[in-house]
């Protein structure tokens, strides 16, 4: 059958689409191909400022946020070193645990260095239904305390995850743990407690999150709001234990969560005397915002203490290239923390001195003072 007029003019105009959308699919695939994925853009910086990369404090200082699970068995020895290459003069170990483990790690630290380390008690909070609570955990606490624990640490499954003997959610601020917060002001130890998560975990992870590389490589940290409370409810639990319970002194972890806040931490601070808090894993916060943090250090120097979290060595370089130096854009020691740069605080000896070292022998006990000039 002969070609009509018209189909010998659609014959060209298919081949051209089909060529065009051959072209375009081709197009996409070699961009897919050559777009490389956020996790591994690590664009080197053509910025020309001065720099003043540290590997020193500049003043002996005390961590009093820090990790050490195998203490009873850890060769401190090695420890040592690296912490005297970084001018750290004491590490307050927050992962004592309780009954032979606490007293295996206390033997360690007796025996060895018993100047240099700190250690703190944890609780069992699901106990709180068990015969004997809280008489036992008391008792506990007090031959803790005999046996040289200097603190007790709260971890973030209090208000999130640990539950009554009903399965039912145990608040952070649950009047069944007033005993716990009481004995510890009786004790004289502080309360170093980590409550919540930072808000963004609570937010849908899209493009709009801040945290969606750390939720996309730690997807366990998302808050889903329709299985947990929410970060205000939280927060709210544990600002009423730290009002509650005056004669206590806590330490809220991590700035409280709220070093993108610091207009409400210093709020909290004004209402709640005794209240202080540490820059374990948040030091990028202030880092982006370096007017406001120095301001806000300056004014709120005497309730602001050292922290760094997990250990490792290198990352405390950062820490002290930000308290201590002037320093532009500079990164940050964990890429899902922070994204963005870190411009340093250059704070007054005076202030640096606080933070480092004097806040925490006011509010830990039994620290050497002889460490510190």
């Amino acid at each position: 059958m002969p070609f009509s007029k018209k189909r010998w003019i659609g014959m060209p105009v298919l081949i051209l689409i089909f060529l065009v959308i051959t072209w375009w699919v081709i197009g996409k695939i070699q961009y897919r191909l050559n777009v490389m994925d956020v996790e591994e853009y690590e664009p080197i910086s053509t910025l020309k400022v001065p720099q003043h990369p540290l590997t020193h404090a500049k003043f002996p200082f005390i961590d009093v946020h820090n990790h050490q699970w195998i203490m009873p068995v850890q060769n401190l020895g090695k420890l040592i070193v690296e912490m005297d290459s970084l001018n750290m003069a004491v590490m307050v170990n927050l992962s004592g645990f309780r009954g032979k483990i606490l007293e295996w790690s206390l033997d360690n630290v007796h025996k060895n260095y018993p100047n240099r380390f700190i250690v703190f008690m944890n609780i069992n909070f699901e106990e709180l239904d068990d015969k004997g609570w809280p008489e036992k955990t008391l008792a506990m606490m007090d031959n803790a305390v005999k046996a040289g624990a200097n603190g007790l640490k709260v971890y973030k499954g209090l208000g999130l995850t640990d539950k009554d003997n009903e399965g039912k959610r145990i608040a952070v601020d649950d009047p069944r743990l007033d005993p716990i917060w009481n004995k510890c002001g009786e004790l004289g130890i502080p309360v170093l407690i980590h409550s919540g998560e930072p808000n963004s975990f609570w937010n849908p992870k899209d493009k709009h999150n801040e945290r969606w590389l750390e939720l996309r490589q730690e997807p366990d940290r998302y808050r889903d709001p329709a299985k947990v409370p929410s970060f205000e409810q939280i927060m709210g639990e544990q600002h009423h234990v730290f009002k509650k319970h005056s004669n206590t002194k806590f330490i809220d972890a991590h700035l409280g969560w709220f070093g993108n806040d610091l207009e409400r931490l210093g709020k909290l601070f004004d209402e709640m005397p005794n209240v202080h808090t540490e820059l374990g894993a948040v030091l990028a916060e202030l880092g982006r915002q370096p007017k406001a943090a120095r301001n806000f250090m300056i004014k709120y120097q005497d309730r602001i203490m050292f922290g760094k979290d997990t250990y490792k060595k290198e990352e405390y370089y950062t820490y002290f290239r930000m308290l201590e130096t002037g320093d532009e854009y500079f990164d940050y020691y964990r890429k899902r923390h922070a994204h963005w740069k870190m411009y340093g605080l250059e704070l007054p000896d005076s202030v640096l001195k606080k933070v480092y070292y004097k806040n925490a022998l006011k509010v830990i006990p039994r620290i050497d003072s002889r460490l510190f000039p």
